[in-house]
C-alpha cells in the first residue's frame, strides 16, 4: 500500500499535467521492479548493477586493494590513478551499453506525453534531470516513439565542464554560450538533462562518466550549474516542483550536485523525495530544503501515480484539452 500524505497524488498529478514538475532521477530507479534477492552478474543478468555493485564489479576487475573502501567514488579514484581514466571509462561503457530492459519508472516518464495526447490534452513537454549514466530513459522514448533531446555533461578533456546536446537524429553540439543558446525549446520535445555524463553509442569516445573523486571536485568547484545549462532549462529549473526518485543521501557524491543546484537554499516551491525506508538523516536533510518525504517503495509510488493520472485526465480535471 502507498502511504502517503493525504492529497498528495492529486497535488503532484495536477502539477505535472500542468508542466510544474521536474522528475530527478537517481540510481535507485533502476533497481525499481528488480527482485530484492536478485543479485547481479556481468553479462548474466537483465538488470543493471547497483552503485555497491558496480564498486565490487570495478575493485574486482581492476585488482584493487582490500584496504580501499567499497565506495564507487574512491575505487573509481584509485583506478583513475593507477591505469588512468580511459580504461576505466571502456569498463564502464562494456556494463552501461547492454540491451537493458527499461523500468516501469522509466515507461512511466516516456509515456506522458502519449497518454494525455490519447486523451484529448495538449501535453506539455518535460525536463527530465538525471544523475544516471545510461539510456534506459532513451530506449522506453524510442519505445513509444516519442521524440527528445539530450543535453549531457562533459565530464573530461578540453570541454569538461561544459554540456553537449543532441537533438533527434541531429549531430552533437556543443553549448558553449548557454545564456545565448536557442536551440532548445520545451514547446518543441522532453529535453532530458544527465548531470552526470552519459554513455553515448553515437562518438568514438562513447561518452563521459562523472565518478572519480577529481571529477566531483571539478564539478564542485565550477561556476553554478544554472550558468551552464541553456537559458530555458535553467529557467524551467527555477520555477518547478521537483519530484526526486531513486536517491540515497549517504553518498556524499550526491550531495555535491544537489548543492551545486540549490546550494544552502530551501526550495521555492514545494517538491518531494520518494523513499521506502529513509534513514534520519535523510529526513532531515531533505527537511532542511523544505522538501517532502514520501514513505514509500518506487514500484508502489509509480503505480500509484499512473493509476491517479488516468483518473484525473478521465475527470478532465487540472487541464484544458486542446
Amino acid at each position: 500500500m502507498s502511504i502517503a500524505p493525504q492529497g498528495h497524488y492529486e497535488t503532484v498529478v495536477k502539477a505535472i499535467i500542468e508542466g510544474r514538475v521536474v522528475p530527478f532521477l537517481g540510481a535507485g530507479i533502476n533497481l525499481c521492479s528488480r527482485p530484492a534477492r536478485k543479485k547481479w552478474r556481468q553479462g548474466q543478468s537483465d538488470y543493471l548493477p547497483s552503485n555497491s555493485e558496480l564498486a565490487t564489479h570495478l575493485e574486482k576487475t581492476f585488482g584493487v586493494p582490500a584496504d580501499e573502501p567499497e565506495n564507487l567514488v574512491r575505487v573509481s579514484q584509485y583506478i583513475a590513478d593507477t591505469v588512468g581514466t580511459r580504461p576505466l571509462y571502456e569498463e564502464l561503457r562494456k556494463l552501461f551499453g547492454g540491451e537493458f530492459p527499461p523500468t516501469i519508472l522509466h515507461h512511466f516518464f516516456a509515456r506522458f506525453t502519449t497518454t494525455l495526447r490519447a486523451k484529448g490534452f495538449a501535453p506539455p513537454h518535460q525536463l527530465i534531470v538525471t544523475t544516471n549514466y545510461d539510456d534506459l530513459l532513451e530506449r522506453a522514448f524510442d519505445a513509444v516513439q516519442e521524440p527528445y533531446d539530450v543535453v549531457s555533461y562533459v565530464a573530461d578533456g578540453e570541454h569538461a565542464g561544459r554540456f553537449l546536446h543532441r537533438p533527434p537524429n541531429g549531430a552533437l553540439r556543443l553549448i558553449e554560450k548557454p545564456n545565448e543558446y536557442r536551440d532548445l525549446s520545451l514547446d518543441q520535445r522532453t529535453v532530458i538533462l544527465k548531470i552526470q555524463g552519459a554513455i553515448d553509442h553515437n562518438t568514438p569516445e562513447g561518452g563521459s562518466f562523472v565518478i572519480t573523486e577529481d571529477h566531483y571536485i571539478n564539478f564542485l568547484t565550477r561556476t553554478d550549474i544554472s550558468n551552464l545549462v541553456p537559458v530555458t532549462l535553467a529557467a524551467k529549473l527555477r520555477k518547478s516542483h521537483f519530484l526526486f526518485l531513486g536517491y540515497n543521501l549517504r553518498d556524499w557524491n550526491l550531495r555535491i550536485i544537489l548543492h551545486r543546484i540549490w546550494g544552502e537554499q530551501r526550495l521555492t516551491y514545494k517538491s518531494w523525495s520518494v523513499q521506502s525506508k529513509p534513514l534520519e538523516i535523510e529526513q532531515r536533510f531533505w527537511m532542511k530544503r523544505d522538501v517532502d518525504v514520501i514513505e514509500v517503495s518506487l514500484e508502489d509510488y509509480i503505480a500509484e501515480l499512473s493509476d491517479r493520472l488516468q483518473a484525473q485526465l478521465s475527470s478532465g480535471d487540472g487541464h484544458e484539452p486542446k
